[in-house]
């Protein structure tokens, strides 16, 4: 019974030993870990823009064709055969130039005869075809030698002073548009040019709804017909206008209310209403309140978040 005892007793007591050596490492631990452990930063990344001063402008752009609205087409003035052919397809042709020569059949078979008769007479000289416009020639439908009837078509020339751009213009927008306008025209290959209102078209396009308008371009007119051009068309304007990127400003769903979140201190940001007024493709101008070029503004991280909120400016 003694040694059942002792033995107990024994085990007790080793069992402390253990728990006291191993009560400091436990303690360590602990400490540890509460030191690990950090408090949590519920501050929102954001990233901020300032004000831009820069006058504004709301236009849209429409496409315009470059064109030559007179086509000319030279027609033979006698029956004969081509004696010579002086133009091709791209040749620039001058008012008054000579395109063809005709001999008739007559002066063909007897010129020579009379003329031996009496050279004073100079009969079977060749009849001249002239350009009675200048321009590009576009087509040549005959070839030296060939026989042609007085009034057969010979050639066509686009008239120089008739190329113009056509635009096509939605018949809502004809009150920005007037004659003698000056508008902005973009080419696909980047480079810009300004053209001159003309004239409208007295009729509109039944299924499009849209009226032509003929626009002549300032300057040389290099540009090769059938080009698509862009052609701005300015709705609205305002000189140095307050105005934000356009993801700074943020709306409800019906786009009815519109806010920025502003900064008030370096870490606090807070929902301020605003009105706007003319808007663009990349920026909104904020017509209500005044905002300075010191105010900083949300342009990151301000999407659905609370009217004030805890943030930390992230460096672009």
């Amino acid at each position: 019974m003694k040694s059942i005892i002792g033995a107990q007793m024994t085990n007790i007591m080793n069992k402390s030993f253990l728990f006291i050596l191993l009560f400091p490492l436990l303690f360590i631990a602990c400490k540890e870990n509460a030191v690990s452990e950090k408090p949590i930063d519920a501050s929102i990344p954001v990233t901020v823009t300032t004000i831009d001063t820069a006058g504004i402008e709301n236009f849209m752009e429409l496409n315009a064709t470059a064109t030559y609205l007179v086509k000319n087409s030279i027609k033979a003035n006698a029956t004969g055969y081509l004696s010579s052919v002086n133009v091709a397809i791209n040749d620039f042709v001058n008012n008054g130039s000579t395109l063809f020569s005709i001999k008739t059949r007559e002066s063909k078979v007897l010129g020579n005869t009379i003329n031996k008769i009496d050279p004073s007479l100079n009969f079977g000289g060749a009849i001249r075809v002239r350009s009675n416009t200048s321009g590009i020639v576009t087509m040549v439908n005959v070839q030296q030698g060939d026989y042609v009837q007085d009034g057969d078509p010979l050639v066509v020339i686009n008239d120089a002073n008739s190329f113009a751009l056509v635009l096509s213009l939605p018949y809502e927008l004809k009150k920005y548009v007037a004659v003698g306008q000056q508008l902005h025209v973009t080419l696909p290959d980047g480079s810009a040019k300004i053209a001159t209102v003309q004239k409208f078209s007295p009729t509109v396009d039944a299924a499009s709804q849209t009226q032509n308008v003929v626009l002549k371009i300032n300057g040389k007119q290099d540009i090769p017909e059938n080009l698509i051009v862009k052609v701005r068309i300015n709705k609205s304007s305002s000189s140095n206008a307050i105005s934000l990127p356009k993801a700074a400003v943020l709306s409800n769903e019906t786009e009815t209310d519109f806010w920025i979140m502003k900064m008030i201190n370096a870490t606090t940001a807070i929902k301020v209403p605003i009105k706007k007024g003319i808007q663009t493709e990349d920026r909104i101008e904020v017509i209500s309140p005044v905002l300075t070029a010191n105010d900083k503004i949300l342009l990151t991280g301000n999407y659905g978040v609370a009217d004030t909120i805890k943030v930390k400016v992230m460096r672009k």
